[in-house]
């Protein structure tokens, strides 16, 4: 496991750390992307990449119907461009490790942010659709159980914030600890200067701590997004 490493510092002290820095840049890279993946579209599809962009945009919206309700565009219009986003940024953020990078994931920070806007989601929707009524459920099914409810609304935050991040960082401590292992290993081997084991051994590994697991925890925390939303929102 790396420590944060501070990339920028300014003359006041302000630092901005790696985290920040390789977000900014997977942002720039989707935002590019988009840009030219949506560019020229027809109302019928003759490129393969708007074919391709079209089928995982209709796959994305009948998750969410499905999970939402049929109305949940109506209701919630930006769910579906919110939902999409979230989970690009996601996948992104954790597959950058495979090029070497901190995988922002890894760091608390971006897990507790993703958290926050999901809470401030739900809170908002609910209120949108409930009106004060949704503080009601705190007092559901019994007033006596108030305070175990707030503390329930307090560990959703926790909970969406930890369990990405404890995956991913688990993934780069386990990683962090193969490699130096086989670096030592290979020092081992006569006439032979290159940790070459740490070129080969690694790799399936990181196809499941960085790719699998990745896409796995992303898919969870949508998943657990739009129940979340869902259910303030009474759908």
């Amino acid at each position: 496991m790396r420590d944060i490493q501070w990339i920028i510092e300014f003359a006041n002290g302000f630092k901005i750390s790696e985290t920040v820095v390789t977000s900014w840049i997977i942002m720039a890279v989707i935002i590019i992307a988009a840009k030219l993946l949506t560019r020229n579209l027809k109302p019928v599809p003759t490129s393969k990449s708007q074919i391709m962009l079209e089928y995982a945009v209709v796959t994305l919206r009948n998750l969410i119907r499905a999970n939402m309700g049929q109305n949940v565009e109506k209701k919630m219009p930006n769910m579906v461009p919110y939902i999409g986003s979230l989970f690009v940024f996601f996948v992104c953020s954790n597959l950058v490790g495979l090029l070497g990078f901190r995988s922002p994931t890894a760091d608390v920070d971006t897990t507790l942010a993703w958290a926050l806007v999901t809470c401030f989601l739900i809170y908002y929707q609910g209120m949108k659709s409930n009106g004060l009524r949704y503080w009601k459920g705190l007092l559901e099914p019994v007033p006596l159980l108030l305070p175990l409810n707030i503390i329930g609304e307090f560990a959703r935050p926790i909970s969406l914030t930890f369990r990405p991040f404890g995956n991913i960082l688990g993934g780069t401590v386990i990683m962090g600890l193969i490699y130096k292992f086989l670096g030592y290993v290979s020092t081992l081997i006569p006439n032979i200067s290159i940790p070459f084991l740490q070129f080969v051994i690694p790799v399936p590994l990181h196809f499941y701590f960085d790719l699998f697991a990745g896409v796995l925890q992303a898919f969870i925390f949508i998943m657990l997004t739009m129940v979340f939303v869902s259910d303030a929102a009474g759908e």
